[in-house]
């Protein structure tokens, strides 16, 4: 028995936007990475939306940050399952 302590892993209950679903059984470690990646392209999309009044980059963003909270949202089914 190891004695690293486990984060855990996805639950794969989380729908995102009504399309997608987070996939069950994701280490913690790998799911916090994809999470930064979305969180710094919605932060890359919404300062240029902002500053060149660009719509697309707009929609961009609020389609990557529902799939960030999506990710979020299952990431803590899991960490309470986990318990």
């Amino acid at each position: 028995m190891s004695d690293e302590p486990r984060l855990g892993v996805t639950q794969g209950n989380t729908t995102c936007l009504e399309l997608f679903r987070i996939q069950p059984g994701i280490p913690f470690e790998h799911a916090f990475s994809e999470l930064s990646v979305l969180l710094g392209c919605v932060r890359h999309l919404t300062t240029e939306a902002e500053m060149e009044g660009d719509l697309l980059a707009g929609s961009a963003a609020r389609i990557l940050s529902g799939l960030a909270k999506g990710l979020i949202d299952d990431m803590e089914l899991g960490m309470s399952h986990g318990k």
